[in-house]
């Protein structure tokens, strides 16, 4: 079972917070489909024939890309992978570009899971973040996805902002709970360096995050979820019973995947790659028949380290058997004797072979994680 993620790197506008690869000039987006198909006739040998059980189309904006141009990434991916009928075919997209129109086309093109950038339904929010939609599209939006037939829909929140207050925070996970998303992503406001989020802040002109809030709002999040059924199966991801996104869940069960696109990573199980993050640069290597990635091998400990980070962040938790079989005993040992001090904080829990994080561990889960990597 494998995965393939293509990066779409086109933006109406950019979010003041955003820092993924992406461009505001549509200029070249006929010429960067072009490529992508022809990357995935240059990378067809890369997951040694495994059969594909997810596509995901993420960006950037990928629900900028007409019906036809998806239609001719798709067919492509059919025609050079083994793709199983029942592939879970995402589209990442933006409120904004969604009428009733566009999502029926998006049905008829293969698409059957959605992901939609809410962020926030209140305005307030959506202004400070420089997000291209308003608040009545967010809402219309899910709804006529559900009219049309959708089911498998996801949709993103933001907390922590300044502008969002625990008021409006309830609010927001009423409003998606009421709607019956089967699936939440939910993220705290983070300022990456170099976006204009960080600019803003440090010229003052607007103001900074606050930790304890983002703190507060995620332990709300867990607890009005958990109330209204859905499972937090991972630290960002919440979903009810059987809506988990099978994309993203390869991922962090280490499975391999390929990606597409500027920007895009791969990995295969013993090294990962990553793609240019530069349109000019990658249009200019593909059609040069070049791949435009730089590969690492990944040593033992790194392997090690990143199924900590990953399986820690899921509600599977690290399983210690696996640990032994996988990187010796010795490491499964280890990873007790160390976890004994975070269990006596409340941060962990010990079931069986499996080491997870508490709720109260979940705030702390990359901390947690990094203090028990080799």
């Amino acid at each position: 079972m494998a995965g393939i993620y293509l990066h779409i790197p086109f933006c109406k506008q950019a979010c003041y917070y955003c820092n993924f690869h992406f461009s505001t000039s549509l200029a070249r987006k006929a010429e960067m489909v072009q490529c992508l198909l022809q990357e995935i006739d240059l990378q067809k040998d890369y997951l040694g024939g495994e059969r594909i059980e997810t596509i995901y189309f993420g960006g950037g904006t990928p629900s900028l890309l007409s019906t036809a141009e998806l239609q001719l990434l798709l067919s492509r991916l059919h025609s050079t992978f083994e793709v199983a009928p029942d592939a879970e075919i995402t589209l990442e997209a933006n409120p904004d570009d969604l009428d009733m129109a566009k999502l029926q086309s998006l049905r008829d093109a293969g698409i059957n899971r959605l992901s939609i950038g809410i962020q926030s339904f209140h305005e307030a929010d959506l202004q400070w973040m420089n997000r291209a939609h308003n608040s009545r599209q967010a809402l219309d939006c899910i709804v006529q996805a559900q009219q049309l037939g959708f089911r498998n829909i996801t949709i993103d929140l933001i907390y922590g902002g300044p502008t969002l207050t625990d008021e409006g925070w309830r609010q927001n996970v009423e409003q998606a709970i009421a709607l019956g998303v089967p699936h939440l992503s939910c993220y705290a406001l983070t300022v990456e360096p170099g976006t204009a989020l960080d600019h803003f802040i440090r010229r003052k002109k607007m103001e900074a995050t606050d930790p304890d809030k983002a703190a507060r709002h995620f332990e709300q999040l867990m607890q009005w979820l958990e109330a209204a059924g859905y499972e937090h199966y991972e630290i960002s991801n919440f979903s009810l019973p059987g809506w988990h996104s099978r994309h993203n869940s390869s991922y962090w069960q280490g499975r391999s995947y390929l990606g597409i696109g500027p920007s895009a990573h791969s990995f295969n199980g013993h090294s990962r790659q990553w793609n240019v993050a530069n349109n000019a640069a990658y249009i200019k290597r593909i059609t040069a028949g070049e791949v435009p990635a730089e590969i690492e091998s990944l040593t033992t400990a790194m392997q090690f380290n990143e199924y900590i980070m990953t399986s820690l962040r899921t509600s599977a938790g690290c399983n210690l058997e696996w640990v032994a079989e996988k990187f010796g005993a010795d490491q499964s040992l280890r990873l007790q004797r160390e976890s004994k001090a975070l269990i006596a904080k409340g941060w962990m829990e010990y079931q069986g072979e499996t080491l997870r994080l508490t709720k109260a561990g979940r705030l702390f889960a990359d901390g947690i994680a990094a203090d028990l990597f080799i």
